[in-house]
């Protein structure tokens, strides 16, 4: 057995994290309640699917794997209850959102817990910095060779997860012109950035081992990769998305990731290496800063040919349609015609929420609106 065993499980299941936002009814700045709010959950079994974050005014809801993207809803809608039944107890509420639009992250407070103890004194202000909410995604894989070759494949596909998603325009009470603002703080960690360009799980295994030996990491937790592999689950986890405002697109973009999954691991059409990665952090940019209005860089046919650009827009509306032969059943489908919509419209839900702040002219009464948004309804509030 090597230094690091990969755990297999069922290909192309699939599992998400929400890290969502607790906010007082005064004022919607952050509450810092989560220690509370995890103590009323009831019932009491659900505690394991809702665990805390590294500040308090974060709380994070844990699904169960499913191969079904309507039973992940399904599972989503009772969390839901439980969390909201949990807030009403403490008179806050919760809301989605890649970044809270005005907290400030000075005021935050550390959970208190050895972990997160150890890294506030190891990465100092960053540690209350990332007070960002994020969605991740988890896909199961057979072994450790095939999560390498996801975790490179999928990488392609961190714009449209970027641009789909992104839901935090405002940061620090200031429109930041991203549409996704925390893909900016994430990347301020020094094991940010990307997987190293190995094909075996053994050479990753020794690449893991010589930083394990050197003191610079501890476990897999501490790689902070756009897209990682999670040995101990037998998954990739995919973590560039914000935290959307609905459960609707948060199952959504599991879908995705499951049904380009399918693809990759069926067909094997990414050729595995260091050039695509020179366009890697230009076409991560952009998703952030434009999102659906972003263009990325394409290798051409051959190392002779020069690059090519093409929307994302374009790019995700091409690939949704390749993946519909993908397709297993009717809620599979239907994800992705909701997912087609929003890339045609060029609609994200950083657009509603500079739409909502050009209505309103409040931050407070955006994050009220986008609270009321996650626990009242489910659907995308601009797809018919």
């Amino acid at each position: 057995m090597g230094i690091l065993p990969f755990k297999s499980s069922t290909p192309y299941t699939m599992g998400i994290e929400l890290e969502l936002q607790l906010v007082n009814r005064r004022n919607y700045n952050l509450a810092t309640d989560a220690l509370d709010l995890l103590n009323w959950i009831e019932p009491r079994e659900l505690q394991d699917k809702i665990k805390l974050e590294i500040t308090q005014g974060m709380i994070e809801l844990n699904s169960g794997v499913h191969t079904r993207v309507d039973e992940l809803m399904q599972e989503l809608k009772e969390l839901r209850a439980a969390l909201i039944r949990s807030a009403q107890r403490l008179n806050i509420d919760i809301a989605g959102g890649g970044a809270h639009p005005f907290q400030s992250w000075s005021e935050q407070r550390i959970t208190p817990s050895e972990r997160f103890h150890h890294l506030h004194r190891k990465y100092g202000y960053l540690a209350k910095t990332f007070t960002v909410f994020g969605q991740h995604i988890h896909i199961g894989v057979a072994n450790g060779d095939d999560a390498l070759y996801l975790t490179h494949g999928f990488s392609r596909y961190v714009p449209h997860f970027i641009a789909l998603s992104a839901a935090s325009p405002f940061y620090q009470g200031v429109d930041t012109a991203f549409d996704s603002s925390r893909s900016n703080v994430v990347r301020a960690f020094p094991l940010a950035g990307t997987v190293p360009v190995v094909t075996k799980w053994s050479d990753f295994e020794s690449y893991y081992d010589e930083l394990l030996k050197l003191g610079i990491i501890g476990s897999m937790k501490d790689f902070y990769w756009d897209i990682r592999p999670k040995p101990e689950y037998g998954t990739v986890e995919i973590r560039v998305c914000d935290t959307p405002l609905t459960l609707e697109l948060a199952a959504l973009l599991g879908c995705y990731a499951q049904l380009l999954a399918r693809w990759l691991l069926t067909e094997r059409p990414i050729e595995i290496n260091e050039d695509y990665y020179l366009l890697y952090q230009y076409n991560r940019f952009s998703a952030s800063r434009y999102g659906l209005d972003g263009e990325i860089a394409l290798q051409g046919p051959d190392k002779n040919s020069p690059a090519l650009k093409q929307t994302i827009c374009t790019s995700i509306i091409e690939r949704l349609h390749d993946l519909n032969r993908y397709a297993q059943n009717d809620a599979e489908l239907k994800a992705l015609i909701r997912l087609r919509q929003m890339a045609h419209d060029r609609q994200n839900d950083a657009a509603w929420l500079r739409q909502t702040y050009k209505q309103r002219g409040s931050l407070n009464d955006v994050t009220r609106m986008a609270s009321e948004l996650w626990m009242k309804h489910t659907a995308l509030p601009y797809v018919q």
